[in-house]
């Protein structure tokens, strides 16, 4: 005679309650994973999401609306128009990238230091290259109109080396500083 497996139906029902108990648990787990096959899901995949209940939420407002991600360069290009920094990060791009934007030579002796409301504040290591730097001021502006727009760069001030100061802080006292210093 034939055995069959069990949970068919075609093998006696047990004596001992426990036995029962545990066929029919596994019988019920069975049905359960058919019908998680059936929907598609396997073992140790999450199952779907359950919404939670609206609750007392202001009326007219949407729960959720807006919650899906959104890819980055898009979200801060629409911030960036909405505040008004267009100007802003171009320019700070200009100033992130100032070796591209210049060339290798010129960016090797000058740095920009500040820009301000259209003024362009450069400084070079020397006066030597402060003085070329102020010679090439017209193609400096013409390369800095590609990359920024026209008239985004007002005017561009060129600056020398800084020499020693004095200062020593935030709170130094004004004046012409220590005179006896070289004897």
């Amino acid at each position: 005679m034939a055995t069959e497996p069990p949970g068919t139906g075609a093998e006696p029902p047990s004596s001992d309650g426990r036995d029962a108990a545990d066929e029919a648990a596994r019988l019920a787990l069975a049905r359960a994973r058919d019908g998680a096959r059936k929907k598609g899901l396997t073992p140790g995949q999450p199952g779907p999401r359950r919404r939670r209940p609206l609750g007392d939420h202001a009326p007219g407002v949407v729960h959720g609306a807006g919650r899906d991600p959104q890819p980055v360069a898009s979200t801060m290009e629409q911030l960036s128009a909405q505040l008004g920094w267009g100007r802003s990060l171009q320019v700070g791009g200009v100033v992130g990238r100032w070796r591209e934007v210049v060339g290798e030579a010129i960016a090797d002796h000058c740095v920009p230091e500040t820009f301000e409301e259209g003024a362009l504040v450069v400084r070079a290591d020397s006066t030597a290259w402060a003085t070329q730097i102020k010679l090439l001021l017209p193609q400096l502006e013409r390369r800095l109109a590609e990359e920024i727009g026209e008239g985004a760069v007002t005017s561009i001030q060129v600056l020398g080396p800084g020499g020693p100061t004095w200062r020593k802080g935030p709170r130094s006292v004004r004046g012409r500083g220590p005179r006896d210093t070289y004897g």
